[in-house]
């Protein structure tokens, strides 16, 4: 059945490809892909149109026809297979009705595998690729379907059901203020519910709602359909948001989402981490959804309890009152730690109190293993590795295993052959048997390792590193053993990355009312991430944050890039001297570029071809 214009289709009788099997290799970009030429003048009525192959190692575009049964079905952004360099591949037309080469006969377009994105995100694509220095075939395939859509919905047979406006005063005034700016930032507390931000903007059209928690996301979903709205819930339901009259919520790969005009963009969580791209490119979602707002001329919503640096210098923080947002924090008792007696270790008297209590109770601690730095009982020399002289970590079964080389060895001090070792950092097994006796009840464990559900839900403690608190529901005290290893940790971000653990634990213990207690252990309690928790009030990180880095000349100060691999050194010695880029390195086998901004950086980056061997360049790296 042939597609018409009231119902866009494809037709489903041969011309959309059956599952084929993934082409193995790389195809050489340089070759051209053309049938050898039958007459010296091209057909007047041949259809032409460019693809971009699903090969990223490829920047190469070519040119196809279209066979006439396909002519109605083939548009720009269309997913096709094409024939390259004597083998099947995938790709996108980039370009339709582009003019044909002279003297050539062009191979056709083997299959129309189904709807693909929109033209609007090819350009952002194209974009994106520059911006962080990667392949635009890396993220078209995060903006196209998991399946192949045969037929997407008129986008005039989805209505939005009028919507009643259900936001608290504060909140609705909130809502409008940001809707009503190019950029803003709304700064909610942690137990701060954003669905009224999201049910204003939805009232009043199809809206695009990005958050880097599914479950959070889903259930957001659920509500505003409840309500009569029409909605998308991306991956699964890529076909309804490409119709475009429904709004469209996801994950980070929902920046990328279908949806052709939104009226509005909104960024849940702006400050989490996983919002940006681990895998090169290293895109984040913030800035894609903030230039895709900017083309389409649509209001761009950032929501967070901790706005980034990042977010602060697109637009403004609209902040509410200081009751309702004290009352979205939980009540925070900080341990100061620098009077502790010796030998009292991790678990101070308030620690201990207040597990006794009763209630879930929750306890980070970011070492895993059995310890992380031990000394001889006889002679006190640390536990040092043979080869390299680093600090050896124990494991499970008492072997000594060196963090930097891998050695491993048995526990035995190398100055003195003693096997009397003292722990001076135990990682979250030695504490678990610690605390079990302490408190003469199972206590579970939990690391990134462990499967989802360990410890089950009848067990009343839990203790792990920071992936507890992204399984963990709910608790009635979430305590950190040691934070000042949050705080002191050798990374650009670390005061950013610690108050978004107390702001992920705030959400488990719910609002201030609830009675549920946030403990913080530290010998730093005067600390402006420890304030700032304590006072409900994020600026006074961000003020002394960005102080910092704007001396140190740290993103957002500057643009950064983290090149790595084999063929780095290849890669730094081919782009020399720059003016307004400066090298730095190699540490542990990677370098850094700094740059003013990032178009420098990029056009920098750009200019230099790369080298064979695995490269790794890195925009924006988070962990440095």
């Amino acid at each position: 059945m042939p597609a018409r214009p009231d119902q866009p289709s494809f037709d489903l009788d041969g011309l959309i490809e059956e599952a084929e099997p993934e082409v193995e290799g790389e195809a050489r970009s340089e070759v051209e892909v053309r049938d050898e030429p039958s007459s010296s003048d091209p057909e007047p009525s041949l259809h032409v149109v460019r693809v971009r192959p699903d090969q990223p190692a490829i920047t190469r575009l070519f040119d196809y026809s279209v066979p006439d049964a396909m002519r109605e079905h083939i548009r720009v952004g269309t997913m096709v297979r094409i024939s390259l360099h004597g083998r099947r591949v995938g790709g996108w037309v980039v370009a339709d009705h582009v003019d044909p080469p002279p003297g050539v006969t062009l191979r056709p377009i083997a299959k129309i595998t189904g709807w693909g994105p929109p033209p609007e995100i090819l350009d952002l694509a194209e974009w994106a690729a520059r911006r962080w220095a990667g392949r635009p075939a890396s993220l078209l395939r995060t903006a196209s379907p998991e399946r192949a859509v045969r037929v997407i919905a008129r986008s005039d047979t989805v209505r939005s059901a009028p919507a009643t406006i259900v936001a608290t005063d504060e909140l609705h005034q909130l809502a409008a203020e940001a809707l009503a700016l190019p950029v803003s930032t709304v700064r909610l507390a942690p137990n701060t519910d954003p669905y009224p931000l999201l049910h204003t903007a939805a009232s009043r059209g199809p809206i695009l709602v990005v958050g880097p928690v599914a479950s959070t996301v889903r259930r957001l979903a659920i509500r505003l359909r409840r309500t009569g709205l029409g909605v998308a819930l991306l991956p699964d339901d890529w076909a309804a948001a490409r119709g475009g009259a429904v709004s469209t919520l996801g994950t980070r790969a929902a920046a990328w989402a279908p949806i052709p005009a939104p009226t509005a963009i909104l960024l849940l969580d702006e400050h989490d981490e996983s919002l940006q791209q681990e895998q090169a490119p290293t895109w984040h979602a913030r800035e894609v959804l903030a230039e895709r707002a900017r083309r389409l001329g649509v209001p761009f919503v950032m929501v967070s309890p901790m706005p980034s640096l990042e977010a602060q210098r697109l637009g403004p923080v609209l902040v509410p009152s200081r009751s309702s947002e004290r009352a979205g924090w939980p009540v925070l008792d900080i341990v100061d730690r620098r009077d502790a007696p010796p030998g009292e270790g991790l678990f101070s008297e308030r620690f201990v109190a207040s597990v006794r209590s009763g209630g879930r109770v929750i306890c980070v601690l970011n070492r895993k293993g059995r310890s992380r730095l031990l000394g001889c009982g006889t002679c006190g020399a640390l536990a040092t590795c043979e080869r390299c002289a680093a600090s050896v970590n124990q494991e499970d079964d008492g072997t000594f295993v060196c963090g930097s080389c891998a050695q491993r060895r048995p526990p035995v001090c190398i100055a003195c052959g003693g096997t009397r070792l003292r722990n001076l950092r135990a990682g979250v097994t030695r504490v678990r048997e610690e605390l079990e006796a302490l408190v003469r009840e199972p206590v579970a464990e939990f690391t990134a390792q462990s499967e989802v559900g360990a410890g089950g839900t009848g067990t009343r403690i839990i203790i792990g590193t920071e992936a507890v608190l992204h399984h963990a529901h709910e608790a009635a005290l979430v305590a950190f053993l040691d934070f000042d290893q949050e705080l002191l940790a050798p990374r650009y971000r670390a005061s950013e990355e610690a108050l978004a653990l107390l702001v992920r634990a705030s959400r488990l213990l719910g609002p201030r009312e609830q009675g549920g207690r946030l403990l913080v252990q530290t010998r730093l309690p005067d600390h402006e991430v420890v304030q700032s928790a304590l006072h409900a009030d994020p600026s006074r990180l961000s003020l002394s944050d960005a102080a910092r880095r704007t001396m140190l000349g740290h993103p957002p100060e500057r643009a950064m890039a983290a090149v790595s691999g084999a063929a780095a050194a290849a890669w730094i010695e081919a782009l020399g001297m720059v003016e307004g880029v400066e090298v730095r390195g190699p540490s542990d086998g990677t370098w850094l570029l700094r740059s003013p901004d990032h178009r420098t950086l990029c056009d920098a980056i750009a200019a230099v071809p790369r080298p064979p061997g695995r490269l790794r360049i890195e925009v924006d790296p988070l962990r440095i």
